[in-house]
Formats: structure tokens, C-alpha cells, sequence
């Protein structure tokens, strides 16, 4: 498989150009992780199927090209949702760069929000942000169905301003 890991770079790098989506160099390790696992499940299941009638490389190229568009889409998808989870290193270094003094203020402006919010929108939002929760566990929590949460939290942003932790 190392024969052919520029291969799967390159695929996962027309793939990202294709859909006009801008890859970290972490992004790209994940989607030749996930590539890779993909290529390896069920007992290497796609390297068996190969029945040679085309070279092994074009064969790869396209089960490449096939697992990485799938999952661009679902990222893509959970980014229109605001279900992306950020790599430790991008969050590590957003986090160095605000000053002590922007974080009190942030605080400051989370904790008005806070109190002007109606209940619901409060307990949603300490759900969702605060205690980690899925937004199925907070429909669940809430008692409200599971595709309300994201309207409702788009509803919050609009009315309420746009604040880093709600983006």
C-alpha cells in the first residue's frame, strides 16, 4: 500500500479541489487514514474484489476517489449543520491567540445572553455547548423532536447576535 499512498494523496487532493474545499495537511491525514481503513475493512473486501481488468492503480484511484467524495460530503454536510469536530491543534491554537482579557469579555457577553434568553433557548444552548450533548440527546433532554434543535439554534444566532462559542 505505501507504493501507492501518492496516489491516494493526489486523489484526495483533486477530490478537495473538485468540491472547491480548501484541506488542512490534518484534514488530509484523516481522509488517508479513514482511505486507508476503508481500503482495509472486511479483510481488505475492495482489494479482493480487484478482478484485473484495469491496472491496480486506476482500480485504487477510483475506490479512492469514491471514500473520499463520501466523506467531503458528510463533512460538508455536518458543517452545514455545525456538527464539525476541530482538530486538537486548531483548537489549541484559536485558543493561545485570545488574550485573558478577551475571555472575561467573551464570558461576560455569554453570561448576558444568558439571562435575556427565554428558558427554552437557555436550557438548549447548556445542553448543546455546555454539556456536550448530541442533538438528538438534547431533543431527548428537551423533549422536543430531534430536527427542531437545529432551526432553533439557528433562530438563537439570528436573534441574538453571533458569539464565538455559537458559531
Amino acid at each position: 500500500m505505501d507504493r501507492y499512498s501518492g496516489l491516494l494523496l493526489q486523489v484526495i487532493r483533486q477530490a478537495a479541489e473538485a468540491y472547491s474545499l480548501k484541506l488542512s495537511a490534518d484534514d488530509v491525514d484523516d481522509l488517508c487514514a479513514d482511505t486507508m481503513a476503508e481500503l482495509l475493512h472486511r479483510d481488505m473486501a475492495a482489494l479482493r474484489d480487484f478482478q484485473g481488468r484495469s491496472s491496480l492503480a486506476v482500480y485504487l484511484a477510483v475506490i479512492a476517489r469514491r471514500i473520499v467524495i463520501r466523506r467531503l460530503k458528510e463533512q460538508r454536510y455536518r458543517q452545514a449543520f455545525g456538527h464539525v469536530d476541530a482538530h486538537k491543534a486548531a483548537v489549541e491554537a484559536t485558543s493561545s491567540e485570545r488574550s485573558p482579557a478577551a475571555r472575561v469579555e467573551e464570558q461576560d457577553r455569554v453570561d448576558q445572553l444568558m439571562q435575556i434568553l427565554p428558558e427554552e433557548s437557555r436550557q438548549l444552548l447548556q445542553a448543546i455547548y455546555l454539556n456536550g450533548l448530541s442533538y438528538a440527546e438534547a431533543a431527548r433532554q428537551l423533549g422536543r423532536p430531534q430536527n427542531s434543535i437545529g432551526p432553533l439554534l439557528a433562530r438563537i444566532r439570528a436573534q441574538y447576535g453571533q458569539l464565538p462559542g455559537l458559531q
